[in-house]
């Protein structure tokens, strides 16, 4: 597992053991990060259920302003910090060990949000859900979820929507989109 592009390009990131931690693949990165890459630059992110830390590094790389990662795992928020370390970009990262729904509590604002808990979890429908409730996705943000293909994700309530799937055999990417004041 690699960063892709940007000032942290090709380093390599740890995982952690055993199979409780599902690792975004290459191929779905890759076209994660094609689908928004205009929408990096200078924005404040959320890792949620952050795992080895993947998809906020990259983002970070790619230029994003600054992230937070979330993960309740001991072993991930420390493999995290270290990843962060090797790619040199832990001076705009913020790492909080703990349960994701209370974090979304916080009311911490973002621009781009990145979710992947376990499939076999209720997680994603429960952060979507909690994300709407707490409006923690800034104006024009956008929300990207990790699931398997044949999972049906809810429809949020205004101003969000979404705005596209994607399909990557296994895996699918569902992308919302907050509106902003367009009045």
């Amino acid at each position: 597992m690699r960063v892709i592009t940007g000032t942290a390009r090709g380093r390599r990131l740890k995982e952690l053991e055993g199979l409780e931690t599902r690792p975004t693949t290459g191929k779905v990165k890759e076209s994660l990060f094609s689908i928004i890459q205009f929408d990096i630059e200078g924005r404040r992110v959320l890792d949620l259920f952050a795992g080895t830390g993947q998809l906020g590094i990259e983002a970070l790389s790619r230029g994003a302003r600054e992230a937070v990662f979330v993960d309740r795992r001991a072993d991930a928020v420390k493999l995290i910090r270290e990843n962060l370390a090797v790619c040199g970009l832990s001076d705009r990262a913020y790492v909080k060990s703990g349960d994701a729904m209370a974090y979304l509590k916080s009311g911490e604002k973002f621009d781009l949000i990145f979710l992947d808990p376990p499939y076999a979890s209720d997680l994603l429908d429960r952060a979507l859900e909690q994300i709407a409730v707490f409006d923690i996705c800034r104006e024009h943000g956008i929300i990207v979820a990790e699931s398997a293909a044949d999972k049906e994700l809810p429809p949020l309530a205004p101003p969000y929507r979404l705005y596209r799937e994607y399909r990557y055999g296994k895996i699918k990417l569902t992308v919302y989109h907050r509106s902003g004041n367009e009045d």
